[in-house]
């Protein structure tokens, strides 16, 4: 005879408010879910009854959570209890830039399908073109953010601060004008020649001659991306785009 397997009980205490649902509330609930749990959840609908509770358990946040009849705390606690390791704010992570480059990549071969030139240097053009273009964005988002680490290794920046505040722009404009192609991507060539090598020379120096070990600014000013191979190869790329241009024009 096969013997039942005991049902896992767990409690929560979450914030459920008309102006507010605490995010890591929902986040516990899901967790305690997914790892088998039959969950008796608690709403807390006022901040007076918020604050009531937390004053009877001595606690200082919710959610808090119990399982069998044991207090384990709020979400980071509980993803500790099932062995989920917390991420360090603070290390180094390529997860944004494989975003990025794997979503760029993407698009040109969705753009590439949509104009029948899959096989052709058009669909690299693009993506080259869109990823000098959300690279714009990332750092356009916190230009002052953005800036405070660029002023930290770009040769021209450190001269000239205004240089910080122009690079974002420039780059998004070249980005825009080689996706549009033709004359305007030619119009685009000094420009990203320009910043790419500038950059270039301003990556190789900081980290290669001065073995500088800084954080690169390339996806923005919050960015743990370390100084090094990816920004080198963000502005080796402009300057490839914009040497490519130029020949391309006079071939044709």
């Amino acid at each position: 005879m096969l013997m039942a397997t005991p049902v896992k009980k767990a409690v929560i205490y979450r914030m459920v408010m008309k102006d507010h649902i605490c995010p890591f509330g929902l986040k516990s609930l899901d967790l305690l879910q997914r790892e088998g749990y039959r969950v008796e959840d608690h709403w807390l609908r006022t901040r007076e009854e918020t604050d009531r509770f937390k004053a009877d358990q001595d606690v200082g946040t919710t959610p808090q959570i119990f399982i069998d009849g044991r207090p384990v705390g709020g979400y980071d606690d509980l993803r500790n209890f099932f062995g989920d390791p917390l991420k360090d704010p603070d290390a180094t992570s390529y997860v944004p830039v494989v975003a990025v480059f794997a979503m760029t990549a993407s698009m040109a071969i969705a753009a590439g399908c949509a104009a029948g030139t899959l096989a052709s240097l058009r669909t690299v053009e693009w993506f080259a073109a869109f990823s000098m273009c959300e690279l714009a964005i990332l750092k356009l988002r916190d230009l002052e953010s953005f800036t405070n680490m660029f002023l930290g290794y770009d040769l021209l920046a450190r001269r000239w601060v205004r240089y910080a505040y122009i690079y974002p722009f420039a780059e998004a404009f070249a980005g825009v004008l080689m996706i549009a192609g033709g004359m305007l991507a030619l119009i685009a060539s000094p420009v990203a020649l320009a910043i790419g090598t500038i950059g270039a020379c301003s990556v190789f120096k900081a980290v290669y001659v001065e073995k500088r070990e800084l954080k690169c600014a390339c996806l923005g000013g919050d960015s743990n991306v370390p100084l090094g191979f990816i920004s080198l190869t963000e502005n080796l790329m402009m300057v490839a785009m914009a040497v490519w241009m130029i020949i391309k024009a006079v071939l044709t």
